[in-house]
């Protein structure tokens, strides 16, 4: 192991021990019973731990080329993470889809339930969740005190969310479901389950008095406008891409996926209905008994059996799956969050395999349109295939690249692409499933033009069919992203809270997705008739997770 391999291992370990919820996240052992700072000085910790380690690379000399692209990608996070802690973001993190009030709650979704020392670990974190939660409150009180505050849909947001997990709309508390799974686990230790259910009792009230300050405390001194400006935006959509962009490019770019996604949408919809409309095949999709299932668990059954058998084809023809990598669980995701569904990965060692979790909002009839290209990019080939390679590759990546390196637009833009491969290897041949691919590329292309015009405050193009010439806001950006949606309208909401919450984070899926196929589009112009797609795959993730423009430049050289 080289000596930028041995920082990027102390690193992982040293944020481990500052930051136990990011271990069990990434499935780094012995700090499950812990519970992260979150209070100015936690924080600080971390940053000061980013500068040593930012340090200690510049004094190394790389050996050879993993060693120089492994140093460059960690170098390249390291800084940007300190540039936003440098603007004070953490003063302002609170947004409804991932900041402590989420991380503190989804944590006990990862941690292992087997053993009467893993019901332990939970119980004792459990009894944390009041002083997680306060370091948080004590971070965001400095951020009123400096000015330093979000929207106030977001605070609105949050609090409900923090509501909801303390039991709030006559819905049970979430921890009393930690009870319910201990005793269906059949551990006969009444002292541990006398622990667990008092500090599941702590941890409810403490959500209780989370969602008590958000709109009692908070609320009155969060900022009114949604948008975050010009100067905010450039930070935050390089930290989520890795790149530089030209945002007028990326939004009139933006613009003309959303109108040749739109023509491809009508002509595959009269494929659908006979001449029929957009209108018109989104209805019959809708409420075809034949396109549904119905029930929770037929649903959860039906995406599992999806997940597996497209390992089972994918593997060997156009991917190389790792043994590890070729199981993944599908979940749904436990009430009260947001309604998109996302993964997690596997723990370092692959004894938490890597997951999907769908939230189902409530619904219990799913038409199955716009869920086929979904599974694709959460599962195989899209972000469980890429990050639990990742994770596997022991010999080839550091353990930063594999654990923590990497940006949105690496990750979410190999998720879309997953999704336009799956169509480009016969498997959306059904116009139904095509269609739903299309949907969700629409979809994203629209949160190009939505994000960066709402947080910018651009008009829409004169010479678009919807609003020509109005400035966005989030009631159009609604109205907008509605339209030939596969989702329901409360799924649209949340969105709109989300990418308000998180400027850049929006836009990093077609941008990355952008950058994938033009890596693509010039290894094929260099080898011609000799290209290898599989072996192209191989290659360009034996490379590791980086920013966008970092990786343009590695892909180039392959």
């Amino acid at each position: 192991m080289s000596r930028i391999y041995d920082i990027a291992h102390e690193y992982v370990d040293r944020l481990a021990a500052l930051n136990p919820l990011v271990a069990t996240a990434i499935g780094v052992s012995g700090h499950d019973h812990e519970m992260t700072d979150f209070s100015p000085d936690g924080v600080e910790a971390g940053a000061a731990l980013d500068r040593e380690t930012l340090a200690s690379l510049a004094a190394v000399e790389p050996e050879g080329e993993r060693d120089r692209i492994a140093r460059e990608a960690m170098r390249e996070d390291l800084n940007l993470s300190l540039e936003r802690h440098e603007a004070g973001l953490h003063f302002r993190s609170l947004n409804v889809l991932y900041c402590p009030v989420q991380s503190v709650r989804q944590t006990f979704d990862l941690m292992p339930r087997d053993t009467e020392q893993h019901w332990a670990n939970i119980a004792a974190r459990a009894r944390l969740v009041p002083d997680g939660l306060a370091s948080y409150r004590a971070t965001l009180q400095e951020g009123i005190a400096r000015g330093l505050t979000v929207a106030r849909r977001q605070v609105r947001g949050v609090a409900e969310q923090a509501a909801v997990w303390a039991g709030s709309n006559d819905a049970p508390p979430f921890f009393d479901s930690l009870i319910e799974a201990y005793d269906e686990a059949g551990i006969a230790n009444t002292a541990l389950r006398s622990d667990l259910v008092a500090a599941a009792g702590n941890a409810t009230t403490a959500y209780a008095d989370m969602a008590a300050f958000l709109r009692d405390t908070y609320l009155p001194a969060a900022v009114v406008p949604d948008g975050v400006g010009l100067d905010r935006y450039q930070l935050d959509s390089r930290a989520y891409t890795g790149a530089r962009l030209d945002l007028d490019e990326t939004y009139a770019w933006g613009w003309d996926q959303v109108r040749w996604i739109q023509e491809e949408m009508t002509a595959t919809a009269g494929r659908i209905v006979s001449g029929g409309t957009m209108s018109d095949a989104k209805t019959l999709l809708d409420t075809d008994p034949a396109r549904a299932i119905e029930g929770v668990e037929p649903f959860r059954g039906w995406m599992q059996d999806l997940q597996d058998r497209t390992i089972s084809d994918l593997d060997g023809t156009h991917f190389d799956i790792a043994d590890p990598v070729k199981t993944v669980e599908v979940m749904i995701a436990p009430p009260g969050g947001a309604l998109a569904m996302y993964y997690t990965g596997p723990s370092e060692d692959f004894s938490r395999p890597g997951r999907t979790w769908y939230p189902a909002g409530g619904k219990t009839r799913f038409p199955l349109w716009g869920e086929v290209s979904i599974a694709y990019h959460e599962g195989v080939p899209g972000h469980h295939f890429q990050i639990a390679t990742t994770v596997s590759l022991t010999d080839q990546l550091s353990r930063f690249q594999r654990l923590i390196g990497g940006t949105s637009g690496y990750v979410e833009g190999w998720g879309l692409y997953a999704e336009r491969l799956m169509g480009e290897l016969g498997y959306l041949d059904n116009p139904d499933y095509y269609l739903g691919m299309l949907a969700s590329q629409l979809f994203r292309a629209k949160r190009v033009a939505v994000d960066i015009g709402m947080h910018l405050g651009l008009r829409i193009p004169g010479d678009a069919d919807f609003h020509p010439g109005e400035t966005w806001t989030p009631d159009l950006a609604l109205e907008f992203m509605k339209i030939d949606a596969p989702f329901d309208p409360a799924f649209m909401a949340s969105e709109i809270d989300r990418y308000l919450g998180l400027p850049g984070q929006a836009i990093s899926y077609k941008v990355g997705e952008r950058a994938w196929l033009a890596a693509r589009d010039e290894a094929k112009q260099r080898a011609g008739a000799a290209f290898d797609l599989k072996a192209w795959h191989n290659r360009a993730l034996d490379l590791g997770p980086m920013g966008l423009d970092q990786m343009s430049r590695e892909m180039t050289a392959l």
